[in-house]
């Protein structure tokens, strides 16, 4: 049986890469993780508020707002720090090591990008984490924000760069179609973002933090398909995937690769191979030899007329729900 796919350029023996998650903050984890059968490692993001607070103490900006940016402790690894371990992973696995950046000011993502590809990056997944708030933007400003930072940061590297993005824009497939025009390897889809619950006691808000569920893939699973077979763009699904069988979802859809974190946090990292093992196992009982065959078959570039499918599918949806327990007309349950 196959398993390899292509991801960033890279060849790998399975789609399964580990996703950006304290799961590589220890060596002897992520090589526990490659002895599992993971095809590849994403780091955890460097934010551009860590930089700022190594490289700003005692400016009066800094001073200003150092109650915003936390302190050094609550981060894992300082910036110089995250370099270095970059390089520790990279001599000691065997498995590509994908480097996340997430920045703000464009200068910091391009100064530590180049760091990165030199500390011994395989590829960089910028994280584009942005919360539009203002409301005299227009979308088309905000895009273009993030558009030049791609671009601006390719122009300075010779690696892959996977852009990770949120589901958050109106015009999705034209954005990722312009992502591969500024010189993008492949977009991640998707992002999770902070969402703080409400005290209702207290009258304020919380930090809270919620794993995604296997819910979460519906909508990962319908803009993959969507993109599939649209766009040059190598797609990676992220968030999600709590079964081999909703990885086998992904690749359907048309994902070319499948990044795992609440699985594995949940399970710890020995359950890797249970989880790849549990994954040939269902190849197999389905008649399936490679990745290829079951990749995208049920990408809309399947069908002639997407929309009219999503609607008629929608239609049928509406039409079919009952609440549990209601009865038609003749009194047999429905």
């Amino acid at each position: 049986m196959d398993l390899s796919v292509s991801y960033l350029g890279l060849k790998l023996r399975n789609p399964f890469l580990v996703g950006a998650s304290p799961l590589v903050y220890e060596l002897d984890t992520v090589q526990e993780l490659e002895a599992g059968g993971a095809a590849g490692i994403v780091m955890h993001s460097l934010f551009e508020e860590q930089i700022v607070r190594e490289n700003v103490h005692g400016l009066p900006h800094f001073e200003d707002n150092k109650g915003i940016f936390k302190e050094s402790g609550q981060f894992p690894l300082t910036p110089a720090n995250y370099l270095e371990h970059l390089s520790l992973l990279k001599k000691h696995l065997r498995i590509p090591v994908i480097a996340s950046l997430n920045g703000i000011r464009l200068g910091t993502w391009i100064e530590y990008a180049r760091r990165m590809e030199e500390a011994g990056a395989d590829g960089i997944e910028l994280n584009l984490y942005l919360i539009p708030r203002s409301d005299t933007a227009p979308s088309s400003e905000v895009e273009r924000k993030l558009l030049n930072i791609v671009k601006a940061v390719k122009e300075h590297l010779s690696i892959p760069l996977a852009v990770k993005i949120s589901p958050f824009f109106s015009g999705l497939p034209r954005f990722v179609k312009r992502l591969e025009e500024s010189g993008a390897h492949a977009v991640v889809l998707f992002n999770s973002f902070f969402q703080p619950d409400i005290d209702i006691e207290n009258a304020c808000y919380k930090a809270s933090f919620k794993e995604l569920e296997s819910n979460a893939l519906l909508l990962r699973t319908r803009w993959i398909a969507t993109l599939h077979g649209r766009t040059g763009l190598d797609l990676s699904l992220n968030g999600g995937v709590k079964s081999p069988e909703d990885a086998v979802k992904g690749l359907m859809a048309g994902a070319d690769s499948i990044q795992l974190v609440s699985f594995l946090l949940n399970n710890g990292p020995r359950f890797m191979r249970y989880f790849i093992d549990a994954f040939e196992e269902w190849m197999e009982g389905h008649g399936y030899e490679t990745i290829s065959q079951m990749q995208g078959i049920l990408s809309f570039s399947q069908s002639s007329n997407t929309e009219a499918g999503a609607r008629a599918s929608y239609l049928r949806m509406l039409q079919s729900w009952r609440p549990p327990g209601l009865k038609d007309k003749r009194g047999s349950k429905l």
